[in-house]
């Protein structure tokens, strides 16, 4: 079962309150099985015209383990705790590659 990914572009507009939801989300992460791969620091555009204000992506064991995470009350918690302290947040799901045999 190949692991799953959770991408996120997003401007934050209040640090202080996103501060509580980077305090809560890790462990709705972690309890979920997931990790963070990215969260925030130094990109570059290398093609297209996407220019994403701050990054932040996750792994899953599965589509399915990623879906349950977002759906969680861990997790629902924590993004209640966002609301108001972002522009835009922008979360995309995908599957990734099954590994050869």
């Amino acid at each position: 079962m190949p692991a799953a990914y959770i991408i996120v572009d997003m401007q934050i507009s209040d640090m202080e309150r996103y501060k509580q939801y980077m305090a809560a989300a890790p462990a709705a992460v972690a309890a979920a099985g997931g990790e963070y791969l990215v969260r925030g620091g130094k990109f570059e555009v290398m093609e297209g015209n996407w220019h994403p204000a701050r990054i932040a992506m996750l792994r899953f064991p599965s589509f399915e383990k990623a879906k349950a995470f977002y759906d969680d009350e861990m997790y629902r918690t924590a993004r209640a705790k966002r609301e108001g302290a972002t522009e835009f947040f922008n979360m995309v799901l995908v599957e990734g590659v099954s590994a050869p045999v």
